[in-house]
């Protein structure tokens, strides 16, 4: 049976550098009847353990450490036995919110991530965070993307631990150099493709956000 892939939309809020807003975030489950990997477990780990049922839970991969991300991994981790995946060079973000716990292990650029025959390669690919990833399938033909691309262009830069022209060149290079049909499955919002934003590139640098 091949992967399919399936979003949850949770809300909560995010915090950093002393503010806090309400956010929607998605939820990915990449997986089949029986197996499935969830990228990002945004605060409701009963709405995310629901959504995988009877499944067996084999990943939670962070696409980076803000705390709308991983708020609820370290709860979906201890009800279902599944590993908790970061890049390493989040590990500052993430003990902002799990001082007392640390990820499972540590995500590296070109590893791939396997799950009911879902093939997800990692690319690091900072800015909005410095350990940021994305996760790329062929297969699938689909590129999850966390907070460094969205419909419209590049995630935020403008707080803690992020840089505008880091997340330009991650985006350049590495996403924009995907297949034009490629899938862009967000961290929040709408989904997009690899070819309606690669021609806004030169845009997004001149409005330097």
């Amino acid at each position: 049976m091949a992967a399919r892939i399936e979003r949850l939309v949770t809300s909560g809020q995010f915090s950093l550098d002393g503010g806090t807003w309400d956010v929607d975030n998605n939820v990915w489950l990449v997986g089949d009847d029986h197996e499935v990997v969830v990228i990002d477990a945004a605060h409701d780990a009963d709405a995310i353990a629901e959504a995988v049922g009877d499944r067996r839970l084999t990943a939670i991969v962070c696409t980076h450490a803000h705390n709308d991300h991983i708020d609820a991994a370290p709860a979906l981790a201890d009800r279902t036995g599944a590993t908790i995946w970061l890049h390493p060079d989040d590990l500052p973000l993430w003990k902002q919110t799990h001082p007392d716990r640390d990820p499972d292990a540590h995500l590296l650029d070109g590893q791939v991530i396997e799950a009911a025959g879902a093939d997800l390669r990692v690319l690091h690919t900072p800015g909005h965070a410095p350990g940021a990833v994305c996760l790329y399938d062929p297969g699938l033909g689909a590129v999850f993307t966390g907070d460094t691309l969205f419909k419209g262009g590049p995630g935020a830069t403008g707080r803690s631990f992020s840089h505008f022209p880091t997340i330009i060149d991650s985006i350049r290079d590495r996403l924009l150099a995907l297949p034009p049909e490629t899938k862009v499955l967000t961290g929040h919002g709408d989904d997009t493709t690899i070819g309606a934003e690669a021609p806004h590139l030169e845009e997004w640098i001149a409005r330097g956000h």
